[in-house]
């Protein structure tokens, strides 16, 4: 029962996981790391791809399936949960339980690596790349945009999955812009908190001073970085 426990939906559409896998652009040499490898239908088609590939699976069943369906590859698979791991990569590719979506944007906001190409929810896309101000505008907008250039690549359709979710799914790209400390993540979490109050009140009710110019602006208004700095700031 774990996986349906985890959200998770398993990528069944070949035409699909070789869009996935094709969107990685994987070059020789580099190292690869896919989270989540079900039922290894994307593991086998990276290691197709990839010279070095690490994947890592919580599901114990699982993590036996795939190890059949890449018998006699080099595929490194791990058991356990890659968010409190800290494996080296350069490339992420990664069909996410709908449950770990927030988990892995604060983990990816603090690793080091070159690209990453990942299927999420798409009502979630919509709050990773929300506008200031819109109602999908969130504590987790401002760590996306702050440590990452996120791009819409191709919807996906229910019947891409099995089990089929109720809602459609997103290939995203990720690159880096910024590494976060978990210190400046919990900061923008502790400042959201507050995300309907002005900025005046929600800065003094966290121990800090009010800005200039920004006391009168909701919290849910400001720019990613004016909200990066302000949640920094009100820690001082």
């Amino acid at each position: 029962m774990r996986p349906r426990r985890l959200g998770q939906h398993y990528l069944v559409d070949q035409s699909v996981i070789s869009k996935l896998v094709a969107f990685a652009a994987i070059r020789r040499g580099e190292r690869v790391l896919e989270i989540g490898t079900g039922k290894g239908a994307v593991t086998r088609e990276l290691a197709n791809v990839a010279t070095s590939l690490e994947g890592y699976e919580v599901d114990e069943g699982n993590l036996r399936e795939t190890s059949e369906t890449v018998r006699g590859s080099r595929v490194k698979l791990r058991l356990g949960d890659v968010f409190e791991s800290k494996p080296k990569f350069d490339v992420l590719v990664a069909s996410l339980p709908y449950s770990r979506s927030s988990s892995f944007v604060e983990w990816i906001a603090q690793q080091q690596y070159d690209r990453a190409v990942v299927v999420l929810q798409e009502d979630f896309v919509k709050k990773v790349t929300a506008l200031p101000g819109q109602r999908e505008y969130r504590a987790i907008s401002v760590i996306a945009e702050v440590s990452s250039r996120i791009t819409e690549l191709e919807r996906i359709p229910r019947d891409s999955f099995s089990p089929q979710p109720r809602v459609n799914s997103m290939i995203v790209a990720w690159r880096p812009k910024r590494r976060l400390k978990p210190w400046e993540i919990a900061a923008v979490r502790r400042l959201f908190s507050l995300r309907r109050r002005q900025v005046k009140a929600a800065v003094s009710q966290l121990g800090g001073s009010p800005p200039a110019g920004l006391g009168a602006m909701r919290v849910n208004a400001l720019t990613p970085e004016q909200a990066l700095s302000l949640a920094l700031a009100a820690l001082v």
